[in-house]
């Protein structure tokens, strides 16, 4: 009787064991299902980020061979993610890392979609003053002709005048600092360490437009739709302007660095726009994030 007990017992705890053990074969197997997954998962993401990045770079090639006033800017932008795409090809595919890897492309993106669509505009505008050129030619052509015609291809010549006198301001730039005791500029992207926000543009060269003094009136509007710095007020015929500080630059018709700065303290996180405006005309605008 008891030697039925004991194998009675020992049957069960066989049982047990092999319970248990297929258990724990279950679970290794699953474990090692999922790392394999992921791992996969990580080399896709890789993968299709640096295809992103190759596609993002091309593009920026067929813009800058369109030699609009914003190449310099437009090489600038690809230099960034051509770097970032260095970076991804040496990492390793750690989740962090691909996951920091396509915040940056984000950001980059953001800026390549404001810079494509200005660019796009800008070749418009040379198309349409190419053919307004070749319109006035031909107006001139035939007021040596038709005398009675000559008030009004005078007219359209003066408009196209106007237009070529038009100033263009290309490379805006702007830099968040933090300011030493010493007065040294050290940069950051940190919103609680900067004081300073530096920006710069140029005032592209023109021959045919005025010498002379050019006044520009800086906007800068933070993540809550709040204007930074003066906050002064200029009104335009009926268009009233907000603005972070205003520059006035001799100008001589050639291309003209300017270079401000804004102090300040308790910079919001987030998304800044910079905008540059010419009187009431928009001419130039950027962004920015702070941490």
């Amino acid at each position: 009787m008891e030697n039925q007990k004991s194998n009675s017992s020992l049957k069960a705890v066989i049982i047990v064991l092999a319970i248990l053990l297929v258990g724990s074969l279950a679970w290794m197997y699953k474990m090692s299902t999922d790392s394999e997954k992921k791992e996969t998962e990580l080399v896709s993401e890789k993968a299709s980020l640096e295809a992103e990045l190759k596609d993002k770079i091309a593009a920026y090639d067929a813009a800058i061979a369109e030699n609009t006033g914003l190449k310099g800017d437009l090489e600038a932008e690809r230099a960034k993610i051509a770097e970032l795409l260095e970076e991804v090809q040496k990492s390793k595919g750690e989740a962090d890392a691909l996951k920091d890897f396509r915040k940056k492309f984000n950001n980059l993106t953001v800026k390549y979609n404001q810079l494509i669509e200005q660019n796009k505009a800008l070749v418009a505008e040379n198309g349409t003053l190419r053919v307004e050129r070749d319109s006035t030619m031909n107006a001139l052509d035939q007021s040596r002709r038709y005398n009675d015609t000559l008030a009004s291809q005078n007219e359209n010549l003066a408009k196209t005048v106007e237009k070529a006198q038009k100033l263009s301001i290309t490379n805006l730039h702007t830099q968040p600092f933090k300011e030493r005791s010493s007065g040294k500029l050290v940069q950051t992207d940190k919103a609680r360490r900067v004081d300073v926000i530096q920006i710069s543009f140029t005032i592209a060269s023109n021959e045919v437009a005025p010498a002379g003094n050019k006044t520009y009136y800086i906007q800068v509007i933070d993540p809550k739709n709040n204007v930074v710095g003066e906050k002064k007020t200029e009104t335009f015929n009926d268009y009233n302007l907000t603005y972070s500080f205003v520059t006035t630059a001799a100008y001589k018709n050639k291309n003209m660095n300017i270079d401000e700065k804004i102090k300040g303290s308790d910079f919001e996180k987030g998304l800044y726009t910079v905008n540059v405006f010419d009187k009431d005309v928009n001419v130039a605008n950027t962004t920015f994030t702070l941490k």
